[in-house]
């Protein structure tokens, strides 16, 4: 059998190497027809916008760079892309990374440089987390790039795992139904924040990092404490992602397929105005019935699969 060799690797077969290729162009296109569909759905991106893509140099940031500059290449309109990288000093960051990247890309950057990780170790107790005043801190940092830069929307890299792990998050340990919107104002009104791999799954994103082969920096260099409620989270998840395939992707489209008359906000729906008009509602609760779940086609031997 004839085979082709890679350097400082073992022979793989023409017929495996044929297979990797076309495995890896057909996450190329669901990469891009994923990102494309957000940025439709939701009206992202729009003729002459110049839009900030904050790269924190892990993969997803690498990954929705990526994917913008080939959609770009052939979007039915013009739109610029800046990418920026903040700088907060913390200790052992490879600074040189992005830059050279970014360089070779042929793409406008920034690099901002903030030496916001002494003020959080100043203003933080030893042991606690610093998460929270580092990103309260750089989020006005990039605002004010943004505005430098003369950026109207900023592009942030969270994919569809960040947007449910976001959600239970909320719903487990905050009391809220409150997810990750894939489009909104920053808090001072002045931008709009717009999250283009909304449709993307974390595991293509892991995939399309190692064979594009990132310059990916670790995300701990700051010493911080883990996020241990979204680690738990994150681990709940991919337990049910393998344990019942296509959970995720159906209490995604949950999120977009909201009934606030079914659910117990005042503030959303007027339950203490409600009258019975006689008219039908599609909406009116069907009090005395069991609701039928979708079933999946059955297994062999009668086994039949409810996805939940």
């Amino acid at each position: 059998m004839s085979a082709v060799w890679v350097e400082n690797e073992p022979a793989v077969s023409n017929d495996k190497a044929l297979k990797i290729e076309r495995e890896t162009h057909k996450l190329e296109k669901r990469l891009c027809r994923n990102v494309g569909q957000a940025i439709m759905d939701y009206n992202m991106i729009e003729e002459g916008d110049r839009v900030m893509v904050c790269m924190s140099g892990g993969k997803d940031s690498y990954g929705m760079l990526d994917i913008l500059m080939k959609l770009k290449a052939r979007a039915p309109i013009d739109f610029t892309l800046v990418a920026v990288n903040l700088d907060q000093k913390q200790p052992g960051f490879p600074d040189h990374i992005l830059p050279e990247y970014l360089k070779n890309l042929g793409i406008e950057f920034h690099i901002e440089t903030q030496d916001t990780y002494s003020i959080v170790k100043d203003k933080v107790p030893e042991g606690k987390t610093m998460c929270s005043l580092c990103s309260r801190l750089r989020r006005g940092i990039l605002y004010s790039v943004a505005r430098q830069l003369k950026c109207n929307k900023l592009a942030l890299g969270h994919h569809r795992d960040d947007m449910l792990q976001t959600f239970f998050l909320n719903m487990f340990f905050g009391g809220k139904l409150k997810g990750m919107p894939p489009k909104l104002t920053s808090d001072n009104g002045e931008f709009i924040v717009i999250r283009p791999m909304a449709y993307v799954v974390e595991k293509d994103l892991i995939r399309w990092a190692e064979h594009k082969a990132f310059p990916i920096i670790p995300c701990t260099l700051c010493g911080s404490q883990e996020n241990l409620q979204r680690k738990q989270i994150g681990n709940l998840l991919r337990e049910w992602d393998k344990k019942f395939p296509g959970r995720l992707e159906t209490m995604f489209t949950a999120l977009q397929n909201v009934v606030p008359s079914h659910l117990m906000d005042a503030k959303l729906h007027d339950f203490k105005h409600l009258k019975a008009t006689g008219v039908p509602d599609e909406n009116g609760d069907l009090a005395f019935d069991e609701e039928e779940l979708p079933a999946a086609p059955a297994l062999p031997g009668g086994v039949q699969v409810v996805t939940l």
